[in-house]
């Protein structure tokens, strides 16, 4: 009787202890959706091209794929490599960088790099760097 306590104790413990931490894009796969997830990692301190990156993909995110977005089949994360280090580390991010991340129906991931692309485009050429975000972005979708 007092082991079967001590466990149903524990288990309300460790289940009031979760915080309640929402899924990620991977483990919402169980859905069997194909997702496609617009990463950008920065860190603390942030240059004007870093910020420009930020602020002109997720107006692009936002305002032309509502739909996407609402259904789950996209997803913007700005994520800060301090606190978020393990993700940074499975992408091998170091400083500021914009990552597409395409999941297919069985899981799979597919990343692509587009740090050099907007450090070249997002503060002096933002529609050009929204038009090639946008290019890959319904590519993926797509597929």
């Amino acid at each position: 009787m007092k082991n079967e306590l001590l466990i149903l104790t524990l288990c309300v413990g460790m289940v009031a202890c979760s915080g309640g931490k929402t899924k990620s894009v991977a483990e919402n796969q169980q859905t069997k959706i194909d997702v496609v997830e617009v990463l950008y990692f920065h860190g603390t301190q942030r240059c004007a091209t870093c910020m420009a990156i930020e602020k002109n993909t997720k107006a692009l995110v936002e305002s032309a794929y509502d739909e996407p977005l609402k259904s789950g089949k996209l997803v913007f994360r700005s994520v800060d490599i301090t606190k978020d280090e393990a993700l940074a580390e499975r992408y091998k991010i170091s400083w500021s960088s914009l990552i597409l991340v395409d999941y297919d129906k069985s899981g799979k991931e597919s990343a692509t790099n587009l740090t050099e692309f907007a450090f070249g485009n997002a503060r002096n050429a933002p529609d050009k760097f929204k038009a090639g975000l946008s290019k890959r972005i319904i590519e993926m979708l797509n597929n």
